[in-house]
Parts: C-alpha cells; sequence; structure tokens
C-alpha cells in the first residue's frame, strides 16, 4: 500500500458518449489541470481509469499511484444515452387492482404540431399492456387503508413475473405516496418469490401525488437501475483497488448536486441528466464571472447536445422533465435534450429526405472518419469534409481518415442527387436547426426571448455550429469557456452534496395550520440531515433549503416558490402567498393577488439538504503576465508541449496582434463555410496562443485541445480577461 500523499488532488469526470473529460484541482495550490481520453463503451471503467491516471500524471504524480486523490466526483450519460436512445429492457409494472390500464390512460395529452388525435399514433408505452399486473388492496388519500393488501394475489404476480423471466420490476399503488406500507409489503414479497429481481417502489423513488408521472418515474428508475448499479459498483471496486484504499466517490445528480456511489445505486433515477447538469452549472459560474447574468448553455458532446438556461447565475430547476419521450418527475435542472451530437447519423427517410439523428454512432464504431469499421456518415464526418475541423481529434492524439469521409459523403450525396459539398453542409444545417429547437423549448415556450441571452458554447462539438445558431436565433453575442470540451468535468468540481425530499401535502393556504406544517418539514429536514451526517459532513456545515410547490385552486399544475427560514407563522406562510403572486405573475404575465375568490393551495412541500464543498477560483488573466500563468490557472494536455503546460505566444507581437503561420498550429487550410461558394483558405489559430484583448475577424479557425471554434465571415472573436472567446457579429461598417 503506498504511502500517504501530502497533496489532496479532487477529480471531476464527465464520461461521454465518445471522450471522457477530466479535471483535476490540486487543493493546496488551486492548480487545475485538464485532460481527454476516448470512451470505451465495452467498458466505460476502462476510460474513466485512463483518463485518472492521465490527468495525475500531468500533475507529476507517480503513475499509478491514487493515493494522492482525496474524492472523484463522476457525471454520467449511462442513464441518459440508454433513455434517449430507447435501449429498455423489458419491465414488469405492477399497480393496485383496478388501474391496469394507467399506462395506456397517461394524461391522453397530444403533442404539439398534430392538431387532434385523429393524426397521431399513440407510442408504445414503457411496459407493454401484457407485462401489467394489478394486486389487490387500497388506500385513500391519506394512507388510510380501505382494503387490506392482497398478499397471495402479490405472491401469484411475483411468480408471473419469475416465470415469465422479468428481472426488473417497477411498483406503484395508488396514494402510496402518503402510506407506503403496501409497496413495502409488496417488494418484500418479490424478494421472497423472485430474489433476482431488481425492483423500484414509488414510494421512495417519487413521494408525491399524481400516479401516472409518480409511476413513469418509478419505472424510468427500474429501467436504469441495472446498468447504472453495475457501472457504479464497478467503478468503485476500481478506484478503491488504484487508491489503496476506499477513495470518496460521488454521482452527479440531476437537481445541481451530488450523490455518495453508496447512495446512488439506490436512486438511479436522479442521475439521469447527470453530465448536462454538470455542464450547466460549470457553464453558469464560467459565464457569470466573465459578466453574463442571462445565458443559455448549449453542451454538444458525441450523441446529443444538452441546452438549458441560466439566469442570475443559477440554471432553471423543474420537476417537469423528461429523457427522450420518458417523463421524470424529479427535481433537475431544466434541460432539454435532442439527438444531435458529433457522433449523430445521417441517414434517408422513406421519402427520400435527409435526415440526422438520434441514432448515435458513438465511440465504437463511432463516425467513418475513425477508422473503426463505422459506415454511416455522422456530423462530425461533414465536419471533416468541409475542413472545420483539422483531421485529428485531441491535439493530434487521435488521427482522423479525412479520405473515408469524403467517400462517405459523396456516397450518401449521390443518394440525394446533389454535390458532395451541399450534402455535408446540409447534414450540419439539419443539425443546427435541431439545436435552435431545443433552445427555443428552453426560452421561447417558456416566455422568455432568446435575443436577451448570450449563448455558451461548450462540449467538444457544442461550438462548431455558433455562427450559424446565431444566425437562426438571433443571438447577439456567444462565449466559448477555455477547454470548452471539459465545462462539464469542470463543473463536477463546483457543486455540492445535495439531497432533494419531498411530501404531498395539499391544503387551501387559509386553512392551513403552521404547526402540521413546520412538522411535515421538520421530518423533511431531519431525512436530508441524516443523509448528510452519513455523507461525512460535520452539523454545523449542514444547509437546508426549504420549498414549496402552490399553486391557485383549479389549477392543474404549480408553481416553486422558497419557503423563509425560521419557525413557520401564519406570517412567513403569508409571505410564500406574496412570492407565489409574484413568481406566477412573472411566468405568466398575470395574477390574482388582488382577487380574493382566487384562492391559494399548497401542494407539496419540499426540502433540499446540501453539504458544501470548495469550489475551483476562475482567476482574471493580465495579458502582460499571459506567458507566467500564475497558480490556479487552467492548464491543459497538449500534444508535442511539456506535459500538462498551456501553450503561448513566444513572439513579440503586442497582445491583441493577429499572429500568423508562426507554428505548425497556427496555420492554414481550405475551409467549405458555404456550399455554394466552396473552399476558401482560411486562417487556423492556435487558441492557447491567444491573449486577453487578441481580436480576429472571419473567416477564421481556432483550434485547441479537445474543441475547435470555425469563426464564419462576418463574425469576429475577441478573447477576454478570463480567457473566453467572445464572438459578436461584425459591424457594419460606414461606406462613406
Amino acid at each position: 500500500m503506498p504511502e500517504p500523499a501530502t497533496r489532496r488532488i479532487r477529480i471531476g469526470i464527465d464520461t461521454g458518449g465518445t471522450f471522457t473529460d477530466v479535471v483535476a484541482l490540486d487543493e493546496e495550490s488551486g492548480e487545475l489541470v485538464t485532460t481527454k481520453t476516448p470512451s470505451t463503451p465495452a467498458d466505460p471503467a476502462d476510460g474513466f481509469m485512463a483518463g485518472i491516471d492521465k490527468v495525475l500524471g500531468l500533475l507529476g504524480l507517480p503513475a499509478g499511484d491514487g493515493s494522492a486523490i482525496a474524492a472523484v466526483s463522476h457525471g454520467t450519460t449511462v442513464a441518459t444515452n440508454q433513455l434517449l436512445e430507447g435501449k429498455v429492457d423489458a419491465l414488469g409494472f405492477i399497480t393496485t387492482e383496478g388501474y391496469d390500464a394507467l399506462l395506456e390512460i397517461a394524461r391522453q395529452s397530444v403533442p404539439d404540431g398534430y392538431g387532434n388525435s385523429y393524426f397521431w399514433v399513440k407510442p408504445p408505452r414503457i411496459v407493454p399492456r401484457h407485462f401489467v399486473k394489478a394486486v389487490g388492496g387500497r388506500l385513500d388519500f391519506t394512507g388510510a387503508e380501505v382494503r387490506p393488501f392482497d398478499e397471495d394475489g402479490a405472491r401469484e404476480v411475483a411468480r408471473w413475473f419469475k416465470a415469465k423471466g422479468i428481472d426488473t420490476l417497477g411498483v406503484c399503488f395508488l396514494h402510496a405516496y402518503a402510506n407506503p406500507d403496501h409497496e413495502e409489503r409488496m417488494r418484500a414479497i418479490i424478494a421472497e418469490e423472485h430474489p433476482d429481481a431488481v425492483v423500484s417502489i414509488s414510494s421512495e423513488v417519487l413521494r408525491e401525488y399524481r400516479e401516472y408521472e409518480r409511476a413513469m418515474t418509478t419505472l424510468v428508475d427500474a429501467a436504469v437501475k441495472p446498468r447504472l448499479s453495475r457501472y457504479v459498483t464497478n467503478i468503485s471496486r476500481r478506484l478503491e483497488e488504484y487508491g489503496g484504499r476506499k477513495v470518496p466517490f460521488y454521482v452527479m445528480k440531476s437537481n445541481g448536486g451530488v450523490l455518495s456511489a453508496d447512495e446512488v445505486v439506490h436512486q438511479p433515477i436522479t442521475t439521469v441528466l447527470s453530465g448536462p447538469a454538470a455542464g450547466a452549472l460549470g457553464a453558469a459560474l464560467i459565464a457569470k464571472v466573465a459578466g453574463f447574468d442571462r445565458v443559455l448553455t448549449s453542451d454538444g458532446g458525441g450523441t446529443s447536445t444538452d441546452v438549458s438556461v441560466v439566469i442570475d447565475g443559477q440554471p432553471a430547476l423543474t420537476t417537469e422533465g423528461t429523457v427522450g419521450v420518458y417523463p421524470s418527475k424529479i427535481p433537475m435542472i431544466d434541460v432539454v435534450t435532442v439527438g444531435a451530437g458529433g457522433g449523430s447519423i445521417a441517414w434517408l427517410s422513406p421519402e427520400g429526405t435527409l435526415k440526422v439523428g438520434p441514432q448515435s454512432a458513438g465511440a465504437d464504431p463511432g463516425p467513418i472518419c475513425y477508422g473503426k469499421g463505422g459506415a454511416e456518415v455522422t456530423i462530425t464526418d461533414a465536419h471533416v469534409f468541409l475542413g472545420r475541423i483539422p483531421p485529428h481529434l485531441l491535439g493530434g492524439e487521435i488521427p482522423l481518415d479525412a479520405d473515408a469521409a469524403r467517400d462517405g459523403i459523396e456516397a450518401l450525396a449521390k443518394e440525394l442527387g446533389i454535390s458532395a459539398e451541399a450534402c455535408a453542409a446540409g447534414v450540419l444545417e439539419i443539425s443546427a436547426w435541431n439545436q435552435a429547437n431545443a433552445l427555443r423549448q428552453v426560452t421561447v415556450k417558456r416566455g422568455l426571448d432568446v435575443r436577451d441571452f448570450t449563448l455558451t458554447t461548450f462540449g467538444g462539438s457544442g461550438s462548431l455550429l455558433l455562427c450559424r445558431l446565431m444566425d437562426i436565433l438571433g443571438v447577439p453575442t456567444v462565449l466559448v469557456p477555455p477547454n470548452p470540451g471539459n465545462v462539464s468535468a469542470f463543473g463536477l468540481l463546483t457543486v455540492d452534496v445535495k439531497n432533494d425530499y419531498v411530501q404531498t401535502h395539499v391544503a387551501l393556504h387559509e386553512s392551513l395550520d403552521p404547526a402540521t406544517l413546520q412538522t411535515a418539514y421538520d421530518a423533511l429536514t431531519e431525512r436530508a440531515r441524516t443523509a448528510l451526517a452519513t455523507e461525512g459532513f460535520a452539523e454545523e456545515t449542514h444547509v437546508f433549503q426549504r420549498t414549496a410547490d402552490v399553486r391557485y385552486f383549479g389549477q392543474a399544475f404549480e408553481v416553486r416558490v422558497p419557503v423563509p427560514d425560521g419557525p413557520l407563522d401564519r406570517a412567513a406562510l403569508d409571505e410564500v402567498a406574496r412570492r407565489f403572486h409574484a413568481e406566477h405573475r412573472a411566468l405568466y404575465g398575470y395574477d390574482f393577488s388582488a382577487d380574493d375568490t382566487q384562492q391559494v393551495e399548497w401542494v407539496n412541500v419540499r426540502t433540499s439538504g446540501i453539504g458544501p464543498i470548495q469550489r475551483p477560483e476562475i482567476t482574471r488573466v493580465d495579458p502582460l503576465g499571459f506567458e507566467a500563468q500564475a497558480p490556479g490557472r487552467l492548464r491543459t494536455s497538449t500534444s508535442g508541449d511539456a506535459p500538462g503546460r498551456l501553450r503561448t505566444s513566444t513572439s513579440g507581437d503586442a497582445p491583441g496582434r493577429l499572429r500568423t503561420s508562426t507554428s505548425a498550429k497556427n496555420s492554414g487550410r481550405p475551409v467549405c463555410f458555404d456550399a455554394e461558394e466552396g473552399y476558401v483558405e482560411t486562417p487556423v489559430l492556435w487558441r492557447p496562443d491567444l491573449p486577453p484583448g487578441h481580436s480576429v475577424e472571419g473567416p477564421v479557425i481556432i483550434e485547441e485541445f479537445g474543441s475547435t471554434v470555425p469563426v464564419h465571415p462576418g463574425f469576429t472573436a475577441r478573447v477576454d480577461d478570463y480567457l473566453n472567446i467572445i464572438v459578436t457579429r461584425v459591424e457594419k461598417r460606414d461606406e462613406a
């Protein structure tokens, strides 16, 4: 066993469909080091451990020695990608007798664009009707037993699923949010009759009313539990072997917090937007420090693009989220995910029209240009063909086969009867519109004007279409953080441990008893306190946040508002009502605060328990000291340079002057920005060479270790004091 290390290194790792991104923080010096390594879909733990070994090497630590690791925080798309791609294994659903058709009835809502249900074909349910079984017994909305639980029927159902080979089960009984006894008894019987089954019960997953949403959330939890549990358990074991001890291991949750790996295997649903949530938080912090308080984030990866809204440094939260076609009613950062990543596949519909995504080539076999046997054109192939990204990735570590990409594009273009350039540009145009529509979902559909926001693009592929997004959406400014491919991993180092607890408590505001409400909040707070203590946080560090879901009587959905700290009395409850009126007006443009006939109704009470962590500091860079690399500056792995050193300008040019071909990485190549105009010779700049204040006008390509920023004609890019790239349109000059 290695000797205890004096250094304490905290690591954030975001595993995407194509690459695993790694950021390490030395807690003593504040130094940040970043790197990337290819993901390994066959066993994601291989890429995970390779990333740790690589980043520790950049910090000068011995290979294979994990004794300096203080903690690892992880964001994973395992659950997200499984749901996005619809890869849900056979599930069984157990519900209350008489409610067998719960999933079929759903909410009878017709998606926008269909007009009426005549033209809409209902998609397959997450559990087919023949795998739904009902058990006798009934509770009322208070949790009181109306009919006793049918234990013989429960045993018969458990045996039936065992005989059918259905090993993953979701249990959702009517009103179990008020009393979990029947569900817990059902789980105990399943353990006796079908011990190999993986079971999720709604009273543990989501203790809220609305049986359809509760059932769907429970089934999604059950669906991702086997794969995620294997994944997390495997990594925990590998980390323990690597560090020579049990290394604190946290997994990112959708709500903007992290949870220990020991607990997350019991709450897999909380990780369904794990990676996207980390990216939104990292981008929010970077943009806030840079002076932008209204931000749209766009995280482009290999499989998908995830977008969210940030106002005043805080990403918007929701409990009405979905992943793919599956609603998940858990607290999550309001992220919209679309299947438009670098590996998204271009294909022809039966009508002969070009489509892109949501299917992805992933990392293995990956795009055609990866040379791993991929045979279908992807977004990455189109970028390579048009010259918008170099014929390699990760600063030269991964060569790309540009000729193979060309052959694939030309074959697809021949089927469409158009030029290869028009075909590649069409693939990217469809991808840009898919991303733009996702951004509209989090803005226009929520009553926000997209033009009031700064767009922050990150992820390996997130910045490749930023100029086109500016045109489509009318966004005035785009911010590209340093090392954009590692923003999600960076975000993992900025988040606290966070647990959310909820209890349905329906009551009119005027008749609400403060003492009863205080008891409900105290019970939730105690659960949160116990969880934080289990995570190792001292009691004096605990932070608790109380909220309530409130609506006007007769409304179908609620607005979440904060509840004041301290003892709850009538004045505190009235303050909640006042905040609700104000929030309702902000969201919908009106409120009923002056109308005594419109009653306020409380629906759910919530408590979040937070265990704070040390955050890395984002420092301003002095242009005159740009070469010096002050402690705490973000360092990156760059092929061919000293390990981990950020390449800087060594010429005598004044800051902001456009440097020409002074190195192999500041050169040029033909790039196609417009299919009709063809290829134009375009300067290529190495981003780490660009000091604060540097400005350049398109067309130009700005490359770095993990990503590329194509700046189209008519746009300008400027480096700010935090080394962010700020892209705006070129100001029109007077002709006189």
